[in-house]
């Protein structure tokens, strides 16, 4: 079975920590990566990218951070959607938001593979996993 590496980008360290905790008990985990926000995140993203570095496989990227926001993010990356095609990267917005305006606005993004509400359970982390 493929060990997947994963980038949690969120501000929440609570959540972080959480989630760290599922993913690695899922056994499916190669790397792990963390980011407090959308700016850490992309200019990781850029340095992997300019350096021939191992990308992640999923991202799982909160909507609401400070200085940049899940959405800026996504739209920061564009310059790359052509790589994150090619290496079959997927992104998943984690978000405590019930806002059904988040939710269509992800699914109408070809870069979101899915939109998942906090709190995140072991089996939502374990389907994105596997």
């Amino acid at each position: 079975m493929k060990k997947n590496s994963v980038w949690i980008i969120d501000d929440d360290m609570i959540f972080k920590i959480i989630a760290q905790k599922i993913i690695q008990k899922s056994e499916n985990l190669e790397t792990l990566s963390t980011f407090s926000n959308g700016q850490e995140a992309l200019a990781a993203l850029e340095s992997a990218v300019t350096n021939n570095e191992k990308l992640p496989d999923i991202i799982l990227l909160d909507i609401e951070m400070p200085l940049m926001d899940g959405w800026e993010f996504i739209c920061q990356i564009k310059p790359f959607a052509s790589i994150l095609k090619e290496k079959k990267i997927r992104i998943y917005i984690l978000s405590s938001s019930i806002a059904i305006e988040d939710k269509l606005k992800a699914q109408s993004n070809s870069n979101i593979s899915g939109y998942l509400t906090k709190p995140i359970t072991l089996e939502d982390l374990v389907k994105i996993i596997s």
